[in-house]
């Protein structure tokens, strides 16, 4: 997650606005439901706001780390890292 991270704030503005950016928004929203689901289940998740393109970065590591601290099991965990690398691929960073 911190080179997926360090890639997207080293990217040119260009390619955030190409999609990177909204593919990092992506993942970070799909993490933060996983953790409502874990910490809250049967409630309504919240959705996580867009902070704009420059925020994208940060906003996955947040919710990768409040899920690093719910997760259960190793397979949780590789299900994770396999979310961050296939959003990774598709933003292309």
């Amino acid at each position: 997650m911190d080179h997926f991270a360090d890639r997207l704030r080293a990217a040119p503005q260009s390619r955030l606005q190409r999609g990177a950016a909204a593919e990092a928004l992506a993942l970070a929203r799909e993490l933060a439901r996983w953790v409502q689901a874990v910490e809250e289940p049967g409630t309504e998740p919240r959705e996580m706001p867009d902070a704009g393109m420059f925020a994208a970065a940060d906003q996955i590591l947040v919710a990768a780390h409040d899920l690093a601290l719910v997760l259960r099991s190793e397979e949780q965990v590789a299900d994770a890292v396999r979310l961050v690398e296939e959003a990774r691929g598709r933003a292309g960073v």
